[in-house]
């Protein structure tokens, strides 16, 4: 068998191999993904319902109506008539790790006084939530409470799920068990680039929200950027990444199993193995060959490592870090002997994997943390969902008659350098007061 996985020596030329790397990378949304998406935005924000049925109709399922869009609560209670007990309660204990996790994240309002001077942040929910759920081919219903707890963590009072019908204009039981665990009454069966529009700018049947996260194909990406502005998103979503540091100590098998596991998501996920030993090179490629043929999603897996897998020669654990910082992956993994002692040197990653019995997967479905994660490099600039994607903070200042006395000459001087003559204008006004002068703020139950 011929392994269809790049192999490449970063050892003599670092500055290549990153650079091939990049290549190997996702390239940004096509030209056309962007026309056409930008058509359905158009569409469905000028003829609501009318443009969303139209494109359900011939992207979806075939027979759609307007009152099909909502899934009403009686489909959503049948739909724990079709799932697996066990995946049922494992499913609830994920949500309750998630619970556990993005309740100690959650910002907290405040208020300090300092020398009359009362300053502060005021932490609130946005209104409503779109949370995006894949739901054809693969759905995720994981994505659903990924989604979900951290926006009622936050106390987010309106969320509402969005997934692509399937040809019978079902959606998959899971992912209608999954938001009913979560609370969710709004369910709509809708996908696609029309789902975003619908939730950016509001139909007839679907409300718009404040916010839209989660992950979906190039037109779901599409369609976010567009709307972005009219509403928040989390992220421009690309394929999944993934970055292994391994060392001589690594288990060969457990190393080519998990370059196997993310590479198997839609073929052209970008995987890569970095390792200073030869040696585990050679067993790896041995072990993969082994497990491919085994694997559900063989085709899958081949196009990825073919197109976006390598195994990268590194002179030591240092360069491979560094390597890695520079792709900023959305999951990086260190199986290495003390990754804990690495963790400050990686700058830049969605999620850090410490050690061989922290694989992605438990990340995946219920560690804890979202697994809604920055790609294409955006880590070096952004974060993974959590609760701050959920909420707004402002900042709170009430200044006492004595602080404006103390500071207002100094306000004065910047806003007149800055040619800004009525800011500088109502804080003399202020000055030359004599009721402000003495005047202070009262704390609260005084």
């Amino acid at each position: 068998m011929s392994l269809p996985v790049n192999v490449i020596d970063a050892r003599s030329d670092p500055t290549a191999a990153s650079r091939r790397l990049s290549e190997m990378a996702a390239a940004g949304l096509p030209p056309v993904v962007m026309e056409r998406t930008l058509e359905i935005v158009q569409a469905v924000a000028e003829r609501g319902d009318d443009a969303l049925v139209e494109y359900t109709r011939t992207f979806d399922w075939s027979a759609a109506t307007v009152e099909d869009l909502a899934v009403d609560e009686a489909e959503m209670e049948a739909a724990f008539e079709e799932v697996d007990r066990d995946w049922l309660q494992a499913l609830r204990r994920a949500k309750e790790s998630l619970y556990a996790y993005h309740e100690r994240q959650a910002p907290r309002s405040w208020l300090q006084d300092f020398d009359g001077l009362l300053l502060g942040q005021h932490i609130k929910p946005v209104a409503s939530a779109g949370l995006y759920a894949p739901g054809k081919a693969a759905p995720l219903p994981s994505t659903v409470i990924h989604c979900a707890v951290p926006a009622q963590v936050a106390g987010v009072p309106r969320l509402v799920v969005v997934s692509p019908p399937r040809a019978d204009g079902s959606l998959h039981p899971t992912l209608l068990v999954a938001a009913y665990e979560c609370g969710i009454a709004e369910v709509y069966r809708v996908g696609g680039a029309q789902a975003i529009a619908a939730l950016a700018f509001g139909t007839e049947t679907i409300p718009a929200v404040a916010k839209i996260v989660g992950p979906g194909n190039a037109y779901v990406t599409a369609a976010k950027r567009l709307v972005f502005g009219q509403v928040g998103i989390d992220s421009l979503a690309g394929p999944s990444e993934a970055a292994i540091i391994a060392d001589a100590q690594a288990d060969p098998a457990l190393v080519a199993a998990d370059f196997l596991a993310q590479a198997e998501h839609t073929g052209d996920n970008l995987v890569v193995l970095l390792t200073p030993d030869d040696d585990l090179v050679d067993a790896v490629v041995a072990e993969i060959e082994k497990l491919l043929s085994r694997l559900d999603r063989e085709d899958i897996i081949s196009q990825s490592l073919a197109e976006c897998g390598a195994i990268v020669l590194v002179d030591s654990v240092q360069q491979a870090l560094d390597m890695a910082n520079e792709m900023a992956p959305e999951h990086l993994q260190l199986l290495i002997a003390d990754p804990l002692s690495c963790l400050n040197e990686v700058q830049a990653a969605g999620a850090i994997f410490l050690g061989a019995s922290s694989p992605v997967p438990l990340g995946d479905y219920l560690a804890g943390p979202s697994h809604v994660l920055p790609t294409n490099k955006a880590a070096r600039f952004s974060s993974g969902l959590s609760v701050w994607d959920f909420v707004t903070a402002s900042s709170v200042i009430m200044a006492s008659g004595s602080v404006l006395q103390a500071k207002g000459a100094d306000v004065i001087t910047l806003a007149e350098a800055e040619g800004l003559s009525a800011h500088a204008e109502t804080i003399r006004l202020r000055l030359g007061s004599a009721a402000s002068e003495g005047r202070s703020w009262c704390p609260r139950g005084a």
